[in-house]
């Protein structure tokens, strides 16, 4: 599919990082695919009083997408479906499909050198060795844009193995409190800018 030359303007971007199929679904490393899950069914709750509307994803450029809108004004989730560490080619085509400007995106992922329950936003910055944003940061050739860090603890043993294991029972409950906290940041961050998101949000 040809990804270029078709806009929508004035839309924001909010894109989540994780791994396709079942058996991703509950690790460490797809924190970013549930946050754009619980932040699709708040504002869907906030725009469809009747709950009537049908959740309507696309599969457009190897992602997942959801088009929606916060006070009007027009929102496209995004689910990368490149699996983790081929983010990059994925969120490339994307921007340019849609022509977003990179302060208008916003890239949730996890993130190993913070504590379970932390959340920092940042205006830019670097990979810190995820490899999804170190493939983003390659496809972009920059590092100047939004993003939204979900601590995931540190590893226990090996890094692959552990970003690709599930949260124990009582991190599971610290990590829903945590997902709700990161939507409201991203509801911030779309509304009154990411200085005030991150003066908010940045800790626990």
């Amino acid at each position: 599919m040809d990804c270029k030359n078709i806009t929508d303007i004035h839309s924001k971007m909010v894109i989540g990082l994780g791994n396709p199929g079942l058996r991703y679904e509950k690790t460490k490393h797809n924190i970013g695919f549930r946050v754009i899950d619980a932040l699709y069914d708040k504002l869907q709750t906030t725009n469809d009083t009747d709950n009537s509307t049908t959740k309507r994803v696309t599969s457009v450029c190897n992602s997942l997408t959801i088009h929606t809108e916060l006070d009007g004004s027009p929102i496209i989730l995004a689910k990368p479906m490149t699996y983790m560490n081929n983010s990059g080619s994925a969120v490339a085509a994307l921007i340019n499909r849609f022509d977003i400007p990179l302060e208008d995106l916003c890239i949730i992922y996890d993130d190993i050198h913070l504590d379970i329950g932390m959340i920092r936003i940042r205006r830019k910055g670097s990979d810190g060795g995820q490899k999804g944003m170190q493939s983003i940061i390659r496809h972009l050739g920059t590092y100047e844009f939004p993003r939204l860090r979900i601590g995931i603890g540190e590893p226990v043993g090996d890094i692959a193995n552990y970003v690709l294991s599930e949260f124990s029972k009582s991190e599971e409950i610290e990590i829903q409190r945590t997902i709700e906290r990161a939507v409201d940041a991203v509801d911030t961050i779309l509304q009154d800018g990411i200085l005030t998101a991150m003066n908010r949000f940045n800790g626990r």
